[in-house]
């Protein structure tokens, strides 16, 4: 059965954890501003203090690490308890990094622990898992995005070990990260997806460079936490390799479901604070003698954004649900999961356009943070995979479960289906002893299949 309730002990986690971002975690947002990507910025000594301190009284509360199973020091609440969880963090930087699952880390401490070796997850995951360092998932390229089969980047084995080279785009913490999983292509002869293989790069290595850092709307030429990074001959050994060679592809779908999810959960949150500030404004500003609640175009505003709101919630959930049942490999897993991902991109980008619009000129200006949180919304429909692909795999997944119409009609034109419920009726009917004509039914008769002929050709015509 279908359960997305919340048990009385859990409830109070999340009444604390409310409390706690809201007055703990929010104010670092707006005081820690010098960078979006400030979180993450292990240089800055002092505010890493601040951060440990909170992350301690997380800890002390049981919810460190949540979307983890407990052997690997996480807390075993499943994906529905995660999406309570980290629908509280919203568009914030700093929630998932004081509540130990942040992304990348999130995604590259599971491949890890999937496919880690025991001296990887000793020197890699271990430090991870205890947010001592951060990690980088380098898998885009200036070329290829969507589109993994285009990679470049190449590692060519050299006795025990493998030599890279190639760039990285977008490559999200790169710039903080003591080490990247890098995608890429051994052997590019080989069918598409059995091409690529994971290797674990410290940031440190000789011959990596960091061409610039990259970052979004609002953020200075030269900086943000996306970077363009380059392979100048990087050499690791064979023990760096993340998982069997030519098994990228499997080791980055096992990471990308999980992370989708985690996007989709924080992207709740981003949108119920969206129409917080809405209601807020809607109730607070007054044209033409009245507040502008009293708008029907704004009510209207308002209940799009409820009702998009409360059903992408519940399809969070369900597709939460179904990681919960362990099926978000199979086909159904794998449909919803595109079908959250599409639906995430949209309603981010919708409401956060109505929410500026509400605003108006103080919308626009450099007062609010709504040019963040507009390219954050943009941005969900590019990482991961971008939306009309996955509509696409949706759609062909709908497909499966149907087949063409038997015939020239669809299946149900009157006619058809008039002789087919007849069919079905009419022993039930004789059973009874009464007719169609007696019970006042209609029956049609189906036409008289006849062989196309050419119209004839006469004299005259030609």
């Amino acid at each position: 059965m279908v359960d997305f309730s919340i048990e009385p002990d859990f409830q109070k986690k999340l009444d604390w954890m409310s409390d706690f971002v809201k007055n703990r975690i929010r104010p670092l947002e707006y005081v820690y501003d010098y960078d979006i990507d400030a979180a993450y910025d292990v240089g800055n000594y002092a505010l890493r203090k601040v951060v440990r301190h909170l992350q301690d009284e997380v800890k002390a509360q049981g919810m460190w690490a949540a979307h983890l199973p407990p052997h690997l020091g996480g807390q075993g609440f499943g994906a529905v308890k995660l999406t309570y969880i980290n629908e509280h963090f919203g568009g914030s930087a700093f929630g998932p990094v004081v509540f130990g699952c942040q992304g990348p880390d999130s995604g590259n401490s599971e491949i890890l622990a999937m496919f880690g070796t025991d001296e990887q997850k000793k020197t890699c995951l271990e430090p991870l898992l205890a947010n001592e360092v951060f990690s980088c998932y380098a898998m885009t390229e200036p070329q290829g995005g969507s589109d993994p089969t285009n990679f470049r980047t190449r590692a060519v084995r050299d006795g025990d070990d493998w030599v890279i080279t190639g760039e990285k785009w977008f490559a999200s913490n790169a710039n903080h990260a003591a080490f990247m999983i890098v995608m890429c292509v051994t052997d590019p002869d080989a069918p598409p997806h059995g091409r690529a293989t994971m290797f674990i790069v410290p940031t440190d290595a000789p011959g990596f460079e960091v061409v610039r850092n990259v970052g979004l709307w609002g953020d200075s030429p030269g900086s943000g936490g996306h970077p363009w990074l380059r392979f100048n001959g990087v050499r690791v050994p064979d023990s760096a390799r993340l998982g069997p060679v030519g098994e990228g592809f499997k080791v980055a779908q096992s990471r990308l479901g999980g992370g989708r999810l985690h996007h989709a959960q924080r992207t709740v949150g981003h949108v119920k604070h969206m129409l917080d500030l809405m209601g807020e404004r809607a109730l607070s500003r007054e044209s033409y003698g009245e507040v502008i609640a009293q708008k029907q175009a704004v009510q209207h505003d308002l209940a799009r954004s409820f009702i998009e709101y409360q059903q992408f919630r519940l399809l969070v959930l369900y597709t939460a649900w179904m990681f919960d049942q362990r099926a978000e490999h199979g086909r159904e897993g794998r449909k919803m999961i595109s079908a959250v991902k599409a639906a995430m991109a949209r309603i981010a980008q919708d409401v956060t356009v109505r929410a500026v619009h509400l605003h108006g000129s103080i919308g626009v200006s450099n007062v609010m943070r709504f040019g963040q949180y507009m390219a954050l919304a943009l941005h969900e429909g590019m990482a991961d995979g971008v939306t009309e692909l996955h509509l696409t795999s949706v759609a062909r997944a709908l497909l499966r479960d149907y087949e063409p119409a038997k015939g020239d009609f669809p299946t149900e034109v009157l006619f058809e289906r008039k002789a087919w419920a007849a069919r079905q009726l009419q022993p039930v009917l004789d059973q009874v002893g009464v007719t169609f004509e007696e019970s006042r039914g209609t029956v049609d008769v189906l036409p008289v299949a006849r062989p196309w002929r050419p119209p004839s050709v006469t004299a005259q015509d030609g």
